[in-house]
């Protein structure tokens, strides 16, 4: 898309650093530059204002990424790129799923919702399809996210963490600029599951596994 749009040399395209490596490395591989701008601490998705502030003179497009079932603000994109005229893509995660399981995604996300303890929960709203349901494990100079995930799957339940290494602290593309959401997100983040597939008992188990830790964490405001 890109490559069809004329996007190449001397271009610049202003990308999310927080994970979809795939999306800086098509950048690349027209001959642009990606410029990484920071993300919304709700939705995970680039900050339009932030997108602002990284378009420069050479900036030919902006690539948006819909996160763990969450969309980004395309509206407020769309309106910043026809102001400076510039190409708006956006890049999905996963294939949507059938409505079925995404009713069903939803009423496990709602059961974590009202039960865990100790760590932030996603907030919902804006179509929230949870194609993964990822919470906050703040440190607070107390046991970190990884020390909890490995708690955590000691205990039974396969969690994973969504994006180990932002793609600006990436050596093929390392960048020295302020991204402070986006890094506190890598720091943070943690995706339980909430498959379709999964019963009552193992929600029950992934609810005791997080709560058995959240003695250990700061509360969660």
């Amino acid at each position: 898309m890109l490559r069809a749009a004329g996007v190449g040399a001397g271009d610049e395209v202003v990308v999310p650093a927080f994970g979809n490596v795939e999306v800086t490395q098509a950048v690349a591989l027209v001959g642009a530059l990606p410029v990484f701008a920071d993300i919304d601490p709700v939705t995970y998705c680039v900050e339009p204002s932030a997108v602002e502030a990284a378009v420069g003179p050479r900036t030919a497009a902006i690539v948006a990424v819909h996160r763990f079932g969450r969309p980004a603000d395309m509206a407020r994109l769309h309106e910043l790129g026809q102001r400076h005229g510039l190409l708006v893509l956006q890049h999905g995660e996963q294939p949507e799923a059938a409505r079925d399981e995404i009713a069903q995604r939803r009423q496990r996300a709602g059961y974590l919702d009202a039960r865990l303890r100790g760590v932030r929960t996603p907030e919902g709203g804006d179509g929230h399809t949870y194609q993964q349901y990822v919470v906050r494990v703040p440190g607070n100079g107390r046991p970190d996210r990884d020390a909890f995930a490995r708690a955590v799957r000691a205990r039974g339940v396969d969690c994973r963490v969504p994006v180990k290494t932002p793609v600006h602290r990436m050596p093929e593309f390392r960048r020295c600029v302020a991204l402070p959401e986006t890094e506190r997100a890598a720091d943070e983040t943690l995706a339980l599951p909430v498959d379709a597939s999964l019963t009552r008992r193992d929600m029950q188990r992934i609810v005791v596994a997080c709560n058995a830790l959240g003695g250990l964490l700061q509360p969660a405001f």
